[in-house]
């Protein structure tokens, strides 16, 4: 299995009946995120891939790609995790925030778990990055690329779009489809949450240097750990909402993570026990 496969079966493993009777209260396809309340309350997010969906252009040719708006709302969330692995974008994306939610459902009832949960804080805060550590960065963070900038030494940025660059990373610029041989050198790798929707996270860690040091982050990868930890990630960062609703709010209005970080949604930085 994959691992938001492996994910779904954690944790529906640690919520038992309880889980299987949660329903999916409500849904918010965001520009920037897609957000989901589930019947106990829980709210998950997730990227929205709005480049990953090009013909979206008129309602016959898209209608078929998303969940019914009506009828997704009452929905067994079991159902909605069906499409975990669609290659319809918003589907899984939907259905990753569904993960995401379930998650967060789980820690809120758990006694204790074999991670420690740090909330307000930045998961690139935590990342042993050394001087002379080469770095692949899967996706352009701001805040890691701005780092790796003062840090200087030997980098890389791994996208899909390098319009998303500033004049000055282009430089360090792979193209996804090459990045098999810096993912293999890199003593650092630090991977976007989003692989997670489009399905390449699993071949990226598998090219990743055997005792690198590996972090996924970013709102879509907050989710249980488990899966992520038994395939050498050390570092997960991403959110635990709290307030569902408002957030939703927020999403539907067009907002972004700035406008629910810190207030609705606390950033979490999980890590690998020693």
């Amino acid at each position: 299995m994959g691992v938001l496969a492996e994910a779904a079966a954690f944790v529906g493993e640690r919520l038992g009946t309880a889980g299987r009777e949660l329903r999916v209260e409500r849904v918010v396809v965001g520009l920037f995120f897609t957000g989901v309340r589930l019947s106990d309350g829980s709210g998950g997010v997730c990227y929205t891939p709005v480049k990953e969906i090009p013909q979206a252009v008129c309602c016959p040719t898209s209608a078929g790609r998303t969940f019914d708006p009506v009828g997704v709302r009452g929905r067994p969330v079991w159902e909605v995790l069906d499409a975990l692995d669609s290659r319809e974008p918003i589907k899984t994306a939907v259905a990753v925030a569904c993960l995401n939610a379930l998650s967060a459902s789980w820690w809120s009832r758990a006694p204790d778990l074999p991670y420690t949960i740090e909330t307000g804080k930045d998961a690139q805060d935590v990342i042993l990055m050394p001087p002379e550590a080469s770095v692949a960065v899967v996706g352009a963070f701001v805040p890691v690329l701005r780092r790796l900038k003062q840090r200087r030494g030997t980098w890389w940025v791994v996208e899909q779009d390098p319009r998303t660059l500033k004049p000055d990373e282009l430089p360090h610029y792979v193209p996804a489809a090459d990045a098999r041989d810096v993912l293999a050198r890199a003593d650092v790798l630090v991977v976007t949450g989003v692989t997670l929707v489009n399905h390449t996270l699993e071949e990226i860690l598998a090219a990743a240097r055997p005792g690198a040091e590996i972090a996924v982050m970013g709102p879509t990868a907050s989710m249980v750990p488990d899966p992520l930890f038994e395939r050498g990630v050390r570092v997960v960062g991403g959110v635990w909402v709290r307030r569902a609703d408002e957030l939703l709010d927020v999403l539907a209005a067009g907002g972004s993570g700035y406008h629910f970080f810190d207030t609705l949604a606390d950033r979490i930085v999980i890590q690998r026990p020693a």
